[in-house]
């Protein structure tokens, strides 16, 4: 059983928006209003529920509900879109009994699909029936789309003999190359925070965690983590409280760990780290050129230690180096140093740690301050399959 945070409820219920016979639609209740924080795609593309949340939490600091669905991402809807969140909206705060703009919105699915109101109004009656019926794991299955298992973590801390438990839920395993966050994410915690440090702390958890991963390189127009810190276990913490930072960055990076590993067909996770860069920023340019890069993500799925692709990725990255101080290890086995490559056969060194699900890349630029670690996965023939026949 997923230990939740106390002060909220759960529901969720099969909608058929997509899929008959499988939760679509789900909703978390916070008891009392909860300070809110969220982050949310940098693509000018946004869906509706994500101009939502961004409207909504600018003039407001807390909230009592986070409404989700799968199927159907309303984005690109013109303005019928954000009508039909609204009326969402409307119909999930008198299931709740709060105010519209208590209700944050989160969408996922096909781009350019208008919300099906019919099913909307047919699943209400049943999502509230499921209200304290059902837990985190029905909402997190709700807002499922080519994932294929249902994201959660959770961490639980002692506050001076009284405990403190964060949950988080995501979704994600492709058009994955987050500028803020994941394609869905949540996390909840009973601690009292107070509004404007508790947004700092999901936006530093999420700088430190879903923006440190990538699957294919697209960033979706729907991507979004929200977090709501509810209060009821009578605990009061800032982003001081180093503690239930690490815990909640811990989560967060536990659920961006899980949505590499299930990246649509995806057989591997690739750490890339980064040090010795003029400053973190070159850094993250060399690691994100290496995880995004084709060759190297179809190198990694072959099993093949090609660091010519690394190599070849770094230097096109627009991070400054001098390329005779570069080195780069796999498996904490250097194989490129100073520029050059290590003499001997290495491949049959290398072979059993290419077979593990986690690779290891270790890169050296110099012997500059910046750094960084990035999270991405490999790239298959069941990718290709998967996306060429998503809507079919």
């Amino acid at each position: 059983m997923v230990p939740s945070p106390k002060g909220f409820r759960f529901a969720a219920a099969k909608a058929g928006f997509k899929h008959e016979g499988r939760y679509d639609l789900g909703l978390i209740l916070a008891e009392r209003p909860a300070s809110a924080g969220g982050v949310f795609t940098t693509n000018l593309f946004k869906a509706a529920p994500v101009q939502q949340c961004i409207e909504t939490l600018c003039t407001l600091r807390e909230s009592r509900a986070l409404l989700v669905n799968s199927g159907q991402a309303n984005a690109c809807t013109g303005d019928e879109g954000r009508v039909n969140c609204r009326l969402t909206l409307e119909m999930a705060a008198e299931l709740a009994g709060c105010e519209l703009v208590e209700v944050l919105p989160a969408s996922t699915g096909v781009i350019g699909q208008h919300l099906k109101l019919d099913k909307w109004r047919a699943a209400l009656p049943r999502l509230k029936e499921s209200l304290g019926e059902v837990g985190p794991v029905e909402v997190a299955k709700a807002i499922m789309t080519t994932d294929s298992f249902p994201k959660l973590a959770w961490r639980s801390l002692s506050v001076n003999g009284q405990e403190v438990r964060i949950l988080g839920l995501a979704k994600g395993a492709g058009m994955i190359c987050p500028n803020m966050a994941t394609m869905l994410g949540f996390v909840l915690t009973d601690a009292r925070v107070e509004p404007e440090a508790w947004r700092r702390m999901v936006s530093r958890a999420a700088d430190r965690s879903f923006n440190r991963v990538t699957v294919d390189g697209d960033t979706s127009t729907n991507d979004c983590l929200i977090g709501l810190a509810g209060g009821a276990s009578g605990v009061s913490l800032d982003e001081n409280d180093e503690a239930f930072m690490d815990a909640l960055e811990d989560v967060c990076q536990s659920l961006a760990y899980m949505i590499v590993e299930d990246a649509e067909g995806g057989t591997k996770v690739m750490r890339v780290t980064v040090v010795g860069a003029g400053d973190n920023s070159q850094a993250e340019w060399a690691a994100r050129a290496v995880g995004n890069s084709p060759l190297v993500k179809t190198a990694l799925f072959g099993r093949d230690a090609n660091w010519g692709r690394i190599v070849a990725a770094l230097g096109r990255s627009g991070a400054q180096f001098d390329p005779d101080r570069v080195s780069v290890a796999i498996g904490g086995i250097t194989i490129f140093d100073r520029g050059r490559p290590m003499d001997g056969d290495l491949d049959a060194v290398l072979a059993p740690l290419m077979r593990k699900q986690d690779v290891h890349i270790n890169v050296s630029l110099g012997d500059g301050p910046g750094e960084y670690m990035l999270l991405a996965s490999d790239l298959t023939h069941e990718y290709v399959s998967i996306n060429a026949d998503y809507r079919t």
